[in-house]
This record gives C-alpha cells, sequence and structure tokens, in this order.
C-alpha cells in the first residue's frame, strides 16, 4: 500500500511470468521453447532484474547423465529454463504434442542473442573453454557484432577453484556487472556451477553453453546443418573425437534409447527427486 494525500492505494505485484509447456525425459524436465521464446526470455529476466536466472541447455548426454545421478537431475530441473539442444528432446517433444520446429542450439542461441541485442547495451562475460578460448571468443563476437559490449571473460583451471579462487572469481564477475553470463564447460560441470553461483554472483541470465565456445571460435569443427538438423550431429562429432566421445555415444546413446522406451511404454518410471542441498560458494 501507498498513501497519496488522503487516499490508499493498493499496488498490485508484478504479474508472474507463465512458465513454458514442457515435458519429461527420464525425470528430467524440458520446456517446449524454441530459440525466439528463449531470447524474449531473457530480454525479459534483464529488464526485471528482480534474481538469477539459469539456462541449462541440454540434449541427450545431459539426460543420460541426470538420470544416473539424482543430485544433477535436481541442479538441472532447478534451472529457469531447460532447453531441448539434441534432436532426439525434439522428436520427443513432438511426441507429446509440442510444436517444437527445431532445436535450441546452443552455439545457435548465442550467435541469435547476440545479433539481436547488441544494440540494446547488453553487458556479456565469457567463462570457460580452456585458456584463452575465452578471451578468443570475445574477440570473434565483438569483431561479428560491432555494437556488442564485452563486459569481461575468465578461462577457469580444470580443477575445482580453491575459497580464494571462489572469492576472486565473485567479486570479478560482480564487478563486470553483467547482464548475461555466459558459461562453457561440460556437462555435468557447468550446470552444477551455476547452481552453485547463481545467488553470490547475482547475473539476471546465466547459461549453460557448453561446447559453444569451440565452436564458435572455430577451434571445434560443427556438422554440416543437414546433419545437425536430422539427428546426425553425434556420429560427426564421433568420427571427429573417437577417443574423447565414444563412451558417451555408443555406451550411453543407447541407454538413453532403452531407458526412454521403457518410459515411452510405461514399463518404468523415471521420477524426479527431492530437493536436495546444494554448497554454497564462499563468499
Amino acid at each position: 500500500m501507498v498513501m497519496i494525500g488522503s487516499v490508499t492505494q493498493t499496488i498490485p505485484p508484478p504479474a508472474m511470468e507463465a512458465a513454458p509447456s514442457s515435458f519429461k525425459v527420464l525425470g528430467v524436465r524440458v520446456d517446449a521453447v524454441q530459440i525466439p521464446e528463449v531470447i524474449a526470455r531473457m530480454e525479459a529476466w534483464i529488464r526485471a532484474r528482480n534474481r538469477p536466472h539459469t539456462i541449462a541447455v541440454t540434449g541427450m548426454h545431459g539426460v543420460t547423465e541426470a538420470k544416473r545421478d539424482p543430485a544433477l537431475r535436481q541442479v538441472i530441473n532447478a534451472a529457469s529454463l531447460v532447453v531441448p539442444d539434441g534432436m532426439p528432446l525434439v522428436w520427443l517433444g513432438r511426441l507429446y504434442g509440442h510444436r517444437l520446429k527445431r532445436r535450441v542450439y546452443g552455439p545457435e542461441l548465442m550467435l541469435a542473442f547476440c545479433r539481436q541485442t547488441q544494440a540494446k547495451g547488453y553487458r556479456h562475460f565469457f567463462y570457460g573453454g580452456a585458456p584463452g578460448v575465452a578471451e578468443l571468443l570475445a574477440a570473434k563476437l565483438a569483431k561479428r557484432f560491432p555494437r556488442l559490449i564485452v563486459a569481461g571473460t575468465y578461462s577457469p583451471p580444470f580443477w575445482p577453484l580453491t575459497a580464494k579462487e571462489e572469492v576472486e572469481v565473485i567479486g570479478t564477475v560482480r564487478a563486470a556487472a553483467p547482464d548475461v553470463l555466459w558459461v562453457g564447460m561440460s556437462t555435468p560441470k557447468q550446470e552444477r556451477w551455476m547452481q552453485q553461483f547463481r545467488e553470490a554472483l547475482g547475473v539476471p541470465v546465466m547459461v549453460g553453453a557448453g561446447a559453444a565456445f569451440d565452436l564458435n571460435t572455430g577451434r571445434v569443427s560443427q556438422a554440416p546443418m543437414w546433419m545437425r538438423e536430422h539427428g546426425l550431429e553425434w556420429l560427426f562429432r564421433l568420427l571427429a573425437e573417437p577417443r574423447r566421445l565414444w563412451r558417451r555415444y555408443l555406451l550411453r546413446g543407447p541407454e538413453f534409447v532403452w531407458n526412454v522406451a521403457l518410459e515411452l511404454l510405461r514399463m518404468k518410471k523415471f521420477e524426479a527427486p527431492q530437493a536436495l542441498p546444494q554448497k554454497s560458494p564462499t563468499l
């Protein structure tokens, strides 16, 4: 309530943002959204600046890892958006009645957001990648989108941060005051990192962009569009990096298909776990 002269007026709370429609895959929530809607929600969160939001860019690999690790499943389900990065999730979404035309491909989401919003003054921070990759990504995007504002970059070590390093990272990001924090680490590391640091950093939008750092810098070749749009990107990546990815695609892939079949046939139900305590970063 506020007093205006002798008249008392009640100011209604801001309208709650409607949650997107979603479906479950092996206990993981997947939001039935496309890139334009994701960008619109990111901009709304930046304007509101009422709380930090995270976006989990998830495909078959993320869902399979979450099925094996209930704590990770809880972390992914706690994200503000869980977007379908893989074609198998798009196909399942269609099967459940959602009108999903395409996947929300992480590298494409990054480029589309930068292209459409570069004139709006949003500040971008790039966190992740091998040494020097975040800086290279920022430089390439700044060249491609001249009005893009790069607030900062940081390439973390491959080992867990020490308490002192946590404090330094939090201070660096908060001082940079980004509107969007792009996190480029592998699943499940990036999802856990965003959940752990979201409150301490206070950034309106954090996006687990994964391989977008390497793909958008050209360090790793992308599959041709026809392979990406027809669910064959896994084959391209397996042939390109067999030693690193054979287990993910040749072992985890069939496991995913088997479990999804059991779920669709209602022979097994995969429940989401109860909320689990999360480690708080050192402040």
